[in-house]
């Protein structure tokens, strides 16, 4: 997991009106949400030989501007995950960049109206010249809790999980509830028992789509473990060495895991 800030590289600014030279950095799309590298597995120079959907400048990273560019293409890019092994610095700045992408292609048409959208003179958003709706990007909040129980975690075997043998409890934020709250029933819904003296840790913006993970940890407090059989297929406590780590560091979970190895 990243846990320096996106800030110590990156400026944001925000203008579609401003256009690339031959020094800037590229962060190039594809459909698919790929990045696009190049033989030396490096950003490109210019966007010669790209059939460009659009281009925006969002900011200065490192001393120079950079900016979002989605293109049609039939090549295999890169995938963040794998940019994420490559380069932890570029898969930094690349997340934030792929989220502008997914923005402007969701909200080209009033989502009220169907107008067509138009840019902000200041900020990052697009309004609707029709009815006035604004359209900022969208991020879902979620929490992701590691639950202990004396020298124990709780880990559970996601359905939706193909590689991953077992992973923490973690689910989106529902409308209307706090924080908090959202860690209380995902965790009840998900393994049927009750939690205590919940704490914060730490968050992580999380681009697999648009998510901003709100890492906790966790007591057990009581109730026996029941999962429905959809969601989760399985759960059951873990001491330390019995714990089979992910294959990346790249998520806040494996963060969880390795402070409850090293606390417990």
């Amino acid at each position: 997991m990243i846990e320096k800030s996106l800030y110590e590289n990156y400026q944001i600014d925000f203008d579609e009106t401003i256009t690339p030279s031959n020094d800037d950095y590229l962060f190039i799309f594809n459909e698919k949400r790929e990045l696009f590298l190049d033989n030396d597995k490096k950003l490109p120079k210019s966007l010669d030989n790209f059939d460009v959907n659009f281009c925006f400048y969002i900011g200065i990273y490192k001393t120079k501007k950079a900016f979002v560019v989605n293109v049609n293409s039939n090549e295999s890019f890169y995938e963040l995950r794998d940019v994420y092994e490559l380069n932890h610095d570029l898969y930094h700045i690349a997340g934030k960049a792929v989220l502008v992408n997914d923005w402007y292609i969701s909200h080209q048409f009033c989502g009220k109206c169907g107008t067509k959208t138009q840019f902000d003179e200041k900020d990052m958003m697009l309004k609707c010249p029709e009815c006035g709706q604004v359209h900022y990007p969208r991020i879902a909040p979620a929490i992701i809790v590691a639950i202990r129980n004396g020298e124990e975690l709780l880990m559970a075997k996601h359905s939706y999980h193909e590689t991953i043998r077992y992973a923490l409890i973690a689910g989106f934020v529902e409308p209307g509830e706090t924080i908090e709250e959202a860690v209380h029933r995902e965790v009840s819904e998900e393994v049927g028992i009750n939690i205590k003296n919940l704490e914060y840790k730490k968050s992580q913006s999380w681009p697999f789509p648009n998510s901003l993970m709100l890492g906790f940890a966790a007591e057990y407090d009581s109730g026996d473990i029941k999962v429905d059989g959809d969601e989760i297929l399985k759960a059951k406590w873990f001491k330390k060495e019995e714990i089979i780590r992910y294959g990346s560091d790249i998520s806040i979970s494996d963060w969880l895991i390795q402070d409850f190895i090293n606390n417990y």
